[in-house]
């Protein structure tokens, strides 16, 4: 007999080595670290070399990635020229997509490297930062080799060099979302790369499916959610309506998760340990309160709380980040992850080719 599950649920296609997600003990894992662990003593770059090589790097090792990242931040001269030629109402996340295929000339043929995976996640930052100076009319910032992948992120959007507060709020949050298991990104650029193609089409076929407001675009949802409280005259009353009426809360619950998620603690802590003000941070945190303690009264049974989108909204707007950068940030944090996937997949193919069941009429 075949056995369906909608969506796949439940069903293990991939033994992995890259990361582990336990659903019900609320636990992330990197190569078998605790990823909240990780947040405390690695920057983005470290994080990356473990989930790329599989091991933690020494000093030597960690200054090589270090550098291999900085050399290859720059957009090609097509991709720069094709940059400036995209529509303006084109989305960034096409945008991605697009100047990502132009990647894929003959230096990416033959199976997944690492130093492809690198070169894709230093470029990306400044794909994002380029496309978003030149929507508003503003000088593009070149990448500036001095800086950390994250620092030179946010100095490319903004032409200022950051904060440290905000440089470590937002590494800590790219390194939360590097990596989540088998999500529907991440099998789709397994899928893709199960066929032996190249790996910026594997990429491309990620791109795609985090462009879904399912997957990628979350933290937008949790923005207009948190608006919508912020004017209201009765946060609980509007709460209630919303669960009892059915609407999705977005930032809660998890389709893994049945416990904490373990990434929006560690975001959670971290934000609360920055040294600044801000009352936008104070508000989600007042309505997590709120909303955990109503859902746990109304729905007992579902066990939903706080999902990683809901304080990494809190984060994007620590930083003064526009809502159409939230997931292209979460795209430049899982490009490692991805890549990971993809080196993983090659050392061990087998093409994936599900079977379905026909449901329609016998003619």
């Amino acid at each position: 007999m075949k056995m369906f599950r909608k969506g796949l649920k439940g069903v293990v296609a991939v033994e992995t080595k890259v990361a582990s997600v336990d659903g019900e003990k609320g636990r992330l894992t990197y190569r078998g670290y605790d990823v909240g662990e990780l947040t405390k003593t690695l920057t983005f770059e470290e994080a990356a070399f473990l989930l790329w090589y599989g091991e933690l790097p020494t000093d030597r090792e960690v200054k090589k990635c270090i550098q291999k990242i900085k050399d290859n931040r720059a957009l090609s001269p097509l991709q720069w020229e094709v940059l400036q030629a995209l529509p303006r109402d084109m989305s960034l996340m096409d945008v991605i997509r697009t100047l990502i295929s132009l990647e894929g000339d003959q230096t990416y043929s033959g199976p997944p490297t690492v130093e492809q995976a690198i070169k894709l996640t230093a470029v990306i930052p400044t794909i994002i930062a380029h496309r978003t100076r030149l929507l508003a009319n503003k000088d593009v910032v070149h990448p500036e080799l001095q800086l950390s992948h994250v620092e030179n992120y946010l100095y490319m959007l903004t032409g200022k060099k950051p904060l440290i507060a905000h440089v470590q709020a937002l590494e800590t949050y790219m390194i939360l979302t590097m990596e989540h298991g088998m999500n529907a990104s991440t099998f789709a650029a397994r899928v893709t790369a199960s066929t032996e193609s190249d790996i910026v089409s594997s990429i491309v076929t990620a791109i795609g499916t985090m462009k879904g407001p399912l997957h990628g675009g979350a933290p937008t949802g949790v923005i207009a959610l948190l608006e919508e409280l912020k004017v209201s005259n009765d946060r609980k009353k509007t709460i209630k309506h919303k669960i009892l009426s059915g609407e999705k809360l977005m930032g809660f619950g998890h389709r893994v998760y049945k416990t904490v998620d373990p990434r929006a603690e560690a975001l959670k802590e971290k934000l609360l340990s920055m040294q600044v003000e801000d009352s936008w941070l104070h508000f989600a945190i007042e309505v997590e309160k709120e909303v955990v303690t109503i859902l746990a009264e109304l729905k007992p049974d579902r066990k939903l709380y706080t999902n990683v989108e809901f304080y990494a909204t809190a984060i994007m707007r620590a930083l003064s980040m526009d809502p159409t950068l939230f997931t292209p940030t979460f795209t430049a944090a899982r490009m490692v992850g991805w890549t990971a996937h993809i080196l993983e997949q090659a050392e061990d193919n087998v093409i994936f080719r599900p079977q379905s069941t026909y449901v329609g009429s016998e003619k």
